[in-house]
C-alpha cells in the first residue's frame, strides 16, 4: 500500500494538479467517446496504452477481455451492464475490444488446463473461458497447444469471439446497423510494444507502424 500511496502524492501534485480545468469539467459528468473492453492483465491499461486524459475510455477489464453472447437469464452480468451503460446511455461511438500478448486467459482456453478445477483453484475462470471453447477447436487442430503461434492465434481468436458476441446484443446491433456505433478489434503486443488493428474486410490484424 506504501507505494500506492506514494503513487497517489505524485498524481495529486502532478496528474490531477496540472489537470485542474479538466477534473472541473468531470465532475459535471462523463462523456467518453469511446468503450475499451480489455485484458485484466496488469501490463496492459488502455489508458496508458493509448496515452488519454481522465474521462476518454469507458474501461471494463475482465480475464481475457470476453464479453459473454447477449442472455436476459437472472444473474449478475457484469460485462452486460457495462456494455448497455455504455452504449445506451454514455452513448459511446465506438467499442474496442483489446487483446494482447502473453495472455494466460487465453493459454488457459488453448491448453484446458483448468478442466475439473474446483472453485477456488481455476472453476471460476474455467466457467468464464469456456467462452472460447468453439473457438480453441480450428487453432488446435492447425497448430497444436504448446507453441507460441497457437498462443497467438488463440488470442487473435478471443477478439473475434467477443466482437461476434457483441453483434448478439439487440441496442448494440441496431446502432451498428444505423452507423451511430462502431466496432473494432485491437490486439497488443507486450513483447515489442506494437499494436495490430483488426482489418473488418479481410480478417487479419495489421501493426500500426
Amino acid at each position: 500500500m506504501k507505494s500506492l500511496i506514494e503513487g497517489y502524492h505524485r498524481f495529486r501534485e502532478q496528474g490531477w494538479a496540472g489537470s485542474r480545468a479538466r477534473w472541473s469539467e468531470l465532475k459535471e459528468g462523463q462523456s467518453p467517446p469511446f468503450m475499451v473492453i480489455s485484458c485484466s492483465d496488469s501490463r496492459v491499461d488502455p489508458s496508458q496504452i493509448f496515452d488519454v486524459d481522465p474521462g476518454e475510455l469507458f474501461v471494463v477489464r475482465n480475464v481475457a477481455a470476453l464479453v459473454p453472447p447477449y442472455e436476459t437469464t437472472p444473474g449478475q452480468h457484469g460485462v452486460s451492464a457495462a456494455l448497455e451503460f455504455a452504449v445506451q446511455v454514455l452513448e459511446v461511438r465506438e467499442v474496442l475490444v483489446m487483446g494482447h500478448g502473453l495472455c494466460g486467459g487465453c493459454k488457459a482456453a488453448l491448453t484446458q488446463m483448468m478442466e475439473g478445477a474446483d472453485y477456488g483453484d481455476g472453476a471460476f475462470v474455467q466457467q468464464w473461458i469456456s467462452l472460447l471453447d468453439e473457438a480453441r477447436i480450428p487453432v488446435a487442430k492447425k497448430h497444436g497447444t504448446e507453441s507460441r503461434q497457437a498462443e497467438l492465434e488463440m488470442e487473435l481468436a478471443a477478439v473475434k469471439v467477443s466482437l461476434a458476441n457483441l453483434m448478439t446484443f439487440p441496442f448494440v446491433r441496431e446502432k451498428v446497423e444505423s452507423g451511430q456505433l462502431m466496432l473494432r478489434g485491437a490486439h497488443f503486443a507486450i513483447s515489442d510494444g506494437l499494436l495490430h488493428l483488426l482489418d473488418e474486410d479481410s480478417g487479419k490484424f495489421h501493426a500500426i507502424v
